[in-house]
């Protein structure tokens, strides 16, 4: 259970601070219970995840809390094998929780970051943060201490209802949702087949100490570097809001034709990758083979982004 925030005067006038956007440092996090309906045939059984709205002074990122919370588990139990290990081996099972795609919001700039992973490298896709027509109703409601209105708009082939919190003065919200004169703190469908449920708000907690992060990638005792695959690129505190400067640079065409190549043949798109990242190693050794099994693919008839109806 996230603590509850009553908010106060201090605290919104930290939010209108002016300070540069990046990196940006976290003032609040909202959480959310995601839930999307995304077979329509299987409706008892969406897709759920915690979600959660890193909330800074000028910009905001939503990404995977049960990802953050699992790679800083998996951090740490690598860090401890390697200190007690003689010759640098590492054997733990690490269980895939939660989505990797983040959304970084920059309302001063309508900029729209979002980082997709696939297989060992994040991309970056930047677009303007979408103009949404929203309509402010005079109802209000409360969610944890936070005095919120009610708005409703038509985005990406669904009608939304949002409810934002006039003391948080940020244009900010969960996934590409923005534009009201407050952050969104719950909004779901007409339909109820995509629902970001307030979860708890508190506030962020900057650590300073460098213990508490372990640099990424680590160590061994041997001198050696090990490698996480699958890990964000940010070595510092997850609470700072900053694209990943380790993430490759593309565009939705060439995002979209990688991700074809990978459905098409795993193991080439794999072994491709590797081959590129060691030839661009000094002095390294040939790229080891790549077997990679990939499940069966998920049935999803119903994205959250719609075509809208002609």
């Amino acid at each position: 259970m996230k603590t509850p925030l009553i908010c106060c005067t201090l605290l919104i006038a930290a939010l209108q601070t002016t300070q540069a956007q990046k990196p940006d440092t976290a003032q609040l996090l909202v959480h959310y219970k995601f839930s999307h309906v995304r077979d329509t045939t299987n409706r008892e059984h969406p897709y759920t995840e915690n979600m959660v709205l890193i909330v800074g002074k000028n910009a905001g990122a939503y990404k995977s809390y049960d990802k953050q919370l699992q790679d800083a588990l998996f951090k740490k139990q690598v860090q401890e094998q390697l200190a007690n290990s003689a010759d640098g081996h590492v054997n733990i099972q690490r269980r895939s929780s939660g989505s990797g795609a983040e959304y970084y919001q920059f309302p001063n700039e309508k900029k729209l970051v979002r980082k997709e992973p696939l297989l060992f490298n994040n991309y970056l896709l930047t677009e303007a943060l979408p103009a949404i027509n929203w309509k402010i109703s005079g109802d209000t409601a409360t969610f944890g201490g936070l005095h919120c209105q009610k708005a409703t708009a038509h985005f990406k082939g669904r009608d939304y209802t949002a409810w934002f919190s006039p003391d948080l003065p940020l244009h900010l919200g969960p996934w590409k949702l923005n534009g009201l004169p407050g952050v969104i703190v719950e909004a779901y469908d007409s339909k109820k087949e995509v629902d970001f449920k307030f979860d708890g708000i508190e506030k962020a907690v900057i650590s300073t100490k460098k213990d508490d992060h372990p640099a990424n990638p680590a160590s061994d005792n041997q001198g050696r570097m090990a490698v996480m695959i699958g890990m964000d690129d940010t070595d510092g505190d997850p609470n700072i809001i900053q694209i990943p400067t380790k993430a490759i640079k593309t565009n939705e065409k060439e995002f979209a034709n990688l991700q074809e190549a990978m459905r098409k043949d795993p193991n080439a798109f794999a072994q491709s990758m590797v081959n590129a990242q060691s030839a661009g190693q000094s002095g390294s050794r040939p790229a080891p083979k790549i077997d990679v099994r990939i499940g069966p693919p998920l049935v999803i008839n119903n994205p959250i982004e719609l075509p809208e109806k002609k």
